[in-house]
């Protein structure tokens, strides 16, 4: 597992080109809390937390496949968001999460270490060991 700084991870953000006419962050919890929160500062823009997990705090599946915790967040007047998590693997989570936000917004994936289109870290194999994070 490689360690990677809160420093390194702020440069990274504040030098992230990302797509314009955002209009609000989702974040997917719990892995994606902290990272929608800081990209949704660095845009300005607001922020709602969908909750979909299937995994526990020690990151064992606890279910066959992601289920929505809690209910789905309201986008109001949202058109493009952002929907972030920590990692982008399978993509389970992120199509559930998906599956659960309004079908005429269009949703675009962040993450902070992934294979998709919008992945601030590409240049890390392996785990990574986030900064907000504790560890056993």
């Amino acid at each position: 597992m490689q360690d990677l700084d809160f420093e390194t991870i702020a440069a990274r953000l504040a030098a992230y080109s990302f797509p314009a006419g955002i209009d609000g962050v989702v974040g997917i919890a719990s892995g994606g809390i902290v990272p929608a929160a800081l990209v949704a500062q660095r845009l300005g823009v607001g922020l709602k937390i969908v909750a979909v997990n299937y995994r526990d705090e020690t990151n064992e599946p606890r279910f066959s496949e992601p289920r929505a915790l809690a209910p789905a967040p309201d986008l109001k007047t949202w058109r493009r968001v952002l929907l972030v998590d920590d990692v982008y693997v399978s993509g389970k989570s992120w199509h559930a999460a998906r599956a659960l936000l309004p079908a005429e917004v269009e949703v675009l994936p962040f993450v902070m270490k992934g294979k998709v289109d919008f992945a601030l870290i590409r240049d890390i194999e392996g785990c990574v060991r986030w900064p907000w994070r504790v560890y056993n």
